[in-house]
This record gives structure tokens, sequence and C-alpha cells, in this order.
């Protein structure tokens, strides 16, 4: 067995380098990994790393199916702001009983 102290970053292949920078620096407001590349980005105690296409080794590119959480103190609020800046939301706001969940049309890989 080890001892796993935390996650140490997260990959999101993303098709368009520059508006997924913009997205997650710009439409989040998520603070850039100090230590590394304009293309980390710190949420919490994990990072995300904004992949590029081609460094995945895949000639065609598949965004994943399975979805990504960012919890916000105010769901409502957060899910205003989005739209303002031109976030689609496809369906209201969710509560499944243990959070609420506001889901975008606004697939991670290709932001």
């Amino acid at each position: 067995m080890i001892t796993v102290d935390r996650t140490g970053f997260v990959s999101v292949p993303v098709t368009d380098l520059e508006r997924a920078k913009s997205f997650y620096g710009e439409t989040l407001g998520l603070k850039r990994n100090p230590n590394s590349s304009e293309r980390w980005f710190e949420i919490g105690n994990v990072t995300l790393a904004l992949l590029p296409h081609e460094y995945t080794g895949r000639s065609e590119f598949t965004p994943s199916s399975g979805p990504s959480a960012l919890r916000v103190p105010d769901v409502s609020a957060a899910r205003q702001k989005l739209e303002e800046a031109g976030v689609e939301f496809p369906a209201e706001t969710i509560d499944s009983g243990v959070c609420h969940i506001a889901p975008s049309s606004t697939r991670m890989g290709t932001a």
C-alpha cells in the first residue's frame, strides 16, 4: 500500500487552448499556478492542467462524457454570472439531495 497525500493535478484535454485559458482564467476567475505555465490553474488544493489535444498522442479528439463539478458557495449566483458571460445552460438547476447542479452545455474539453 502507498500513501497518497492529495491529488497533484487533473488534466483537461482541450482543442482550443486560448479559448480554454480565457474560460478558466477570465470567465471562471481561477488563479494561475505561480509555479507552472499559463495553462495550469488552481482550484483549492487541486491544480487543473489544460492539455492541448496534440499533447495527448491521439489523432481524434473526443471530449470526456464524464461530468466534472466545481463547488461554488451559491449555485444560482454563479449560474447567473456565467449566463451573463455567455455560458449556456440547457436545463434548470437540479437539487440531487446531495448538492445543486447547474448543467452547462460548455464542455470542459472544448472550452
